[in-house]
């Protein structure tokens, strides 16, 4: 990601830039047509300026001739010859290039030329008259350097000022900014803001703290819901799971009544259990843990496999293990002991009777796999209560409560299926 400032410096720049680049033709242009203008106008200046001293000296037709054929000898710029017969009597401008005749050295020079008919002692002459315009090009050329040195002073200019308009102008910002990050909901306190004169900051501070204090009551609503709920439904649940228990031990039962109230057990243990997940997401959800530990990620995965050894006798399980040692991770341990536990049990509910899981972990990545003849579904992967399986034994919550963990802790879980593996991957 890329700063503000930088996102608008760069569009003003690739600006600046094609318009310091189509300015050098346009400024050619310009200046070589007033050029021309006022080359055209002297040019004019000069073919009446010349009929009229002409005409002033009121020589013969002799005299005239001769003064005529000693102009066209010493004005190389200029031309004066009797008017042919196909001449229609017209004024033309033109440009030409064309070699100095005066110097031996290549240069070729671009000429304003006027060819005009002049009168004199009444007759009709055709005057041609040539002015160097080379220099044009030389101004051009110091234009544009000059204009390139102040479009220069203009950018370093405007990147100069603007980034240190910037640290004062964005300052209320970035104060306001930092309050967010280090603002923690589970410590109920409302952020003070620091007064701003700018009206949009103002504006922003004054809805950020309404919506702060909005969010500190819903979530101590919230937070007040979910004790209540823990305390209030597992009280019930507790005493009718005890009293079930009692009657299972009651030898006066007929076994179809021990079957019903079997049953009734099994489901109100997993009712239990369901409200306990329940009221797990909520407090995750909520950001009820705190996640500054620094965890020994290792020695809780070796825990959790020797908690678990039970399972994987029951089903005739092999385990494979790849443990790097000294894996560290910030979070909190009981939520990662949580995700643990579940990935574990997951894998044992759908692996079959005596199936292998294998278990990776590094300083980077977390990987449960485990023997498989099926993909899961994955668009009902992490949803909650979602049916995966044939298997009812869960609560239909562990992969949500995956999913929520992972996202508490910045993680990110992934799942696959490859050469009849279920492949269960944790980002660290």
């Amino acid at each position: 990601m890329k700063p503000l400032l930088s996102k608008i410096t760069r569009p003003f720049l690739i600006y600046v830039f094609f318009v310091l680049i189509i300015s050098v033709p346009v400024y050619y242009w310009v200046v070589d047509t007033i050029w021309k203008s006022e080359l055209d106008e002297h040019n004019k200046i000069i073919a009446e300026k010349t009929a009229y001293e002409l005409n002033r000296l009121k020589l013969t037709d002799e005299k005239l001739s001769e003064s005529i054929k000693l102009w066209n000898d010493i004005q190389p710029g200029t031309n004066i010859q009797n008017i042919k017969n196909n001449d229609k009597l017209k004024d033309s401008i033109f440009t030409y290039e064309k070699q100095k005749p005066y110097t031996k050295e290549f240069n070729i020079d671009r000429f304003r030329a006027l060819s005009t008919i002049i009168y004199v002692n009444n007759k009709p002459f055709r005057f041609t008259v040539q002015t160097n315009i080379e220099e044009s090009q030389e101004t051009i050329v110091v234009i544009a350097i000059t204009t390139f040195f102040f479009f220069m002073a203009i950018v370093f200019g405007f990147l100069f000022i603007n980034r240190k308009l910037s640290n004062s102008v964005w300052k209320p910002f970035r104060d306001t900014l930092e309050k967010l990050k280090k603002f923690n909901l589970n410590h109920h306190t409302k952020i003070e803001f620091n007064r701003t004169d700018t009206l949009e900051f103002e504006e922003l501070n004054r809805s950020l703290s309404k919506l702060i204090e909005h969010n500190i009551m819903v979530y101590k609503t919230q937070k007040e819901f979910t004790e209540n709920a823990s305390h209030e439904l597992q009280t019930p649940l507790a005493i009718l799971k005890n009293k079930l228990d009692l009657l299972l031990q009651s030898k006066d039962l007929t076994q179809e009544q021990y079957q019903i109230a079997e049953e009734m057990n099994k489901a109100l243990t997993r009712s239990a259990r369901i409200n306990k997940n329940l009221l797990l997401l909520a407090k995750i959800e909520n950001n009820q843990f705190d996640n500054s530990e620094t965890i020994l990620f290792n020695a809780l995965l070796h825990q959790s496999i020797e908690t678990l050894q039970e399972h994987f006798e029951q089903k005739n399980i092999t385990i494979r293990e790849n443990v790097s040692e000294e894996v560290e991770v910030h979070g909190n341990s009981s939520l990662t002991e949580i995700l643990i536990n579940n990935l574990i049990l997951n894998s044992i509910r759908h692996t079959p009777f005596g199936g292998t899981i294998s278990i990776k972990l590094t300083n980077s990545a977390f990987e449960i796999s485990n023997s498989g003849t099926e993909k899961l579904n994955t668009d009902l992967l992490f949803k909650r209560f979602s049916s995966l399986s044939s298997h009812t034994a869960g609560s239909g919550l562990g992969l949500a409560i995956i999913k929520e963990i992972c996202t508490f802790h910045g993680w990110t879980v992934a799942y696959k299926f490859e050469n009849n593996q279920h492949i269960f991957s944790i980002n660290l």
